[in-house]
């Protein structure tokens, strides 16, 4: 078994992500309240449209705005979701520990809006990761369907087989398995190196 790629979810394994924070730096920055925000980006389906490629970015943040009645451009956005982020430290370390001749990437269940986050949370790493930056937006579909794993391996022109996927939420890693990938469930940098020492990767 042969490696040559690993694949990374973003949120719960490169990142920890709050998205009660998220909501309240939004409503802070447009002059609305937490639960309008929360009812016009999530609770009103339009986050997981957006994730699915549904709808592009303008519109996904034209749709924002009219729901909220005020103007939301990438910038207020990206400034939200940067606040309610932190890297995993451990987990990074762990991958910048690895012989830079294994390529890494991501794949995770955003808009192509959340690839500008990584730069910002995580410029060590970002260069390691390019230009292999999927999110499930731009290959319409979500995670756990096992058709967009399929079109991500596609995109980064790497075979099911030598490819070994982690991500927080099992039903995701069940997803991976199921289109043929290597695929386990990490949470902290401890579950990481154990993944890693398995497949012989560290």
């Amino acid at each position: 078994m042969e490696i040559r790629l690993l694949l990374l979810d973003v949120d719960g394994v490169l990142l920890h992500y709050q998205r009660p924070q998220r909501v309240m730096h939004l409503a802070h920055a447009l002059q609305r309240s937490s639960a309008q925000v929360q009812a016009a980006l999530f609770d009103s389906g339009l986050e997981i449209a957006y994730d699915a490629g549904e709808l592009d970015t303008a519109a996904y943040l034209d749709q924002l705005s009219e729901a909220l009645q005020t103007h939301v451009d990438a910038t207020t956005w990206l400034a939200a979701r940067v606040a309610a982020c932190r890297p995993q430290l451990a987990v990074v370390q762990r991958l910048l520990a690895i012989d830079e001749r294994l390529p890494l990437g991501v794949l995770t269940n955003n808009g192509p809006l959340m690839a500008q986050v990584l730069p910002i949370l995580l410029p060590g790493l970002h260069n390691r990761l390019q230009p292999r930056v999927l999110c499930s937006g731009m290959l319409g579909g979500r995670k756990p369907d096992p058709a967009l794993f399929k079109r991500a391996l596609q995109r980064l022109d790497v075979e099911a087989r030598h490819t070994l996927f982690v991500d927080d939420l099992f039903v995701n890693v069940r997803g991976a398995r199921a289109a043929g990938l290597h695929a386990e469930t990490v949470r902290d940098g401890r579950g990481l190196g154990k993944v890693l020492k398995r497949y012989a990767i560290l």
